[in-house]
């Protein structure tokens, strides 16, 4: 199943049982019935971010709507040849850069950003929560929102930021963009979902 799907169904299997309508879940996220209707269709993807919201608001971890188990071995290498990819949304892809996310205070993650097709349209949703977050940009040009402000990384550059600050990230150009991404506190720890607000 989509990634998009599976995250969607367990968000409405969790509403459900809590006897949420989509309005009482909208209510107490400050998200649109409509944008969570989308989400629970799999039709629209949802920043880990706004998934914290969720998780919170349901009374679950993060982690309920990802698959954490730590794989059965000793060596602690995550070997780029082996290396798990998630598609988030048709943008962007994703690899958790640990083969244990329950044991660690942070998460690394590496981004592809695939081309938007219209660039010009593209204005992200800008999200806040507590922690800090590191970016750097490995290939290709990254559009950064920063409250009010925009900015442009290049290969080399990085960027850390105090994640109370409303933001986002893009890839505004024909080309792909790869980045490394640390965040902290770690959203997929158990236990750390309310720390994202």
């Amino acid at each position: 199943m989509d990634p998009n799907q599976t995250i969607g169904a367990k968000i409405k299997a969790l509403r459900t049982e809590k006897k949420y309508t989509l309005k009482n879940l909208g209510d107490l996220t400050g998200f649109s019935v409509g944008f969570l209707s989308q989400i629970e269709r799999g039709i629209s993807s949802v920043a880990v971010d706004s998934l914290a919201k969720i998780a919170k608001c349901l009374e679950v971890p993060l982690s309920t709507f990802f698959d954490t188990e730590p794989p059965d071995r000793q060596d602690p290498v995550v070997h780029s040849f082996s290396t798990h990819q998630t598609m988030v949304s048709p943008q962007i892809i994703q690899s958790i850069l640990s083969h244990d996310t329950q044991a660690f205070d942070f998460l690394p993650r590496r981004f592809l950003l695939m081309p938007f097709s219209d660039p010009d349209t593209l204005v992200p949703e800008l999200y806040a929560h507590t922690g800090e977050e590191f970016i750097y940009v490995l290939t290709g040009i990254v559009s950064l929102w920063v409250e009010n402000s925009r900015y442009t990384l290049y290969p080399g550059d990085s960027v850390q930021i105090h994640s109370n600050q409303p933001h986002n990230w893009a890839n505004n150009t024909n080309k792909v963009a790869e980045l490394l991404s640390i965040n902290y506190p770690n959203p997929l720890r158990s236990g750390t979902a309310g720390h994202m607000l």
